[in-house]
């Protein structure tokens, strides 16, 4: 079974249901620091785009895996990182479109979105979806903890000309952070900055794995459906999703495969697993466990795990 780098899944999608995803950057690479990020702190903080991999690589990969039987609704753009730093992102999407006739998504923190040429590569994928976690300047450092080149202001701005621009659909996600931006003032100002920006969609979400910052916590039910009102928007809670995919054949490299880039509950484990029939899912648990290549992580009463 061919080892693959950059393509991966199917993985389960709230919004978009199942999602076969494209990584063209390296793990961990990304113009902000997200205090709530589900792959940890960043490792490679840049706001450079480079080519860090061959366009034909991906491509190959992606051929190999529409040559099968595998099914998914969409292609995902987004990886391990900020995939609008993958400097060659427009003619990725081009090409991905050549190969199949399934929407292709691209999943970003918008921050890049204050140059036009980026703006006209994004603009050729079916669905956009930016991240909008602050409302002010204070906010954004607090929470994004973006590069040294990047203000709010900057981004925002990017953004709102996106918004006004593109023809597809554009879905924002806003994660909200016990104690950081759940409260109503803050929820007021959302209102405000969302008065100015053209999207279809709304998602409210707020962490459930495990962030890169421990002092994170989820905001309650109360907060999400008070938000959810006041913003006009939908709990991602309330969405459903399909279960994890891997046509790598060997159960636990397949497991390490997801975790990589899409962190997996004990739960999830147990039902990837038992999709697959494999008669020793606690013994691939405690496996998991003890791999010094996979970082556990308890939380909410359970383990979760991704790769280190």
């Amino acid at each position: 079974m061919r080892e693959l780098k950059y393509v991966y899944g199917p993985v389960p999608s709230r919004r978009l249901g199942i999602s076969l995803g494209i990584s063209p950057i390296p793990k961990k690479t990304c113009n902000y620091s997200c205090i709530y990020c589900q792959l940890g702190r960043t490792d490679r903080m840049t706001n450079t785009r480079q080519d860090f991999f061959p366009l034909h690589d991906i491509l190959s990969e992606l051929e190999h895996v529409l040559s099968g039987d595998t099914y998914f609704d969409v292609i995902t753009i987004v990886g391990e990182g900020e995939p609008t730093l993958y400097k060659g992102l427009g003619k990725l999407i081009e090409e991905v479109h050549r190969r199949t006739d399934k929407p292709i998504a691209v999943i970003t923190n918008g921050a890049l979105f204050y140059d036009p040429e980026i703006r006209r590569e994004v603009a050729l994928a079916d669905i956009v979806s930016p991240t909008l976690d602050a409302f002010d300047e204070a906010s954004f450092r607090e929470i994004n903890r973006p590069h040294g080149m990047l203000s709010y202001e900057k981004v925002i701005r990017g953004l709102k000309d996106f918004s006004a621009e593109y023809k597809g659909q554009l879905w924002l996600e806003l994660m909200l952070v016990e104690g950081y931006n759940d409260d109503e003032d803050s929820l007021n100002k959302y209102a405000a900055v969302l008065q100015e920006i053209r999207y279809d969609r709304l998602y409210i979400n707020t962490p459930v794995r495990p962030p890169a910052e421990s002092r994170v916590r989820a905001s309650d039910r109360a907060h999400v459906e008070r938000a959810a009102d006041l913003l006009g928007g939908v709990s991602i809670d309330l969405l459903v999703s399909d279960g994890f995919h891997s046509e790598i054949a060997d159960d636990y490299r397949a497991i390490l495969s997801i975790i990589k880039r899409h962190p997996m509950n004990q739960f999830e484990v147990e039902g990837f697993l038992k999709t697959r029939s494999n008669g020793d899912v606690q013994g691939l648990l405690k496996r998991l466990k003890e791999d010094p290549l996979v970082d556990v992580v308890e939380y909410k009463g359970y383990s979760t795990f991704r790769l280190k």
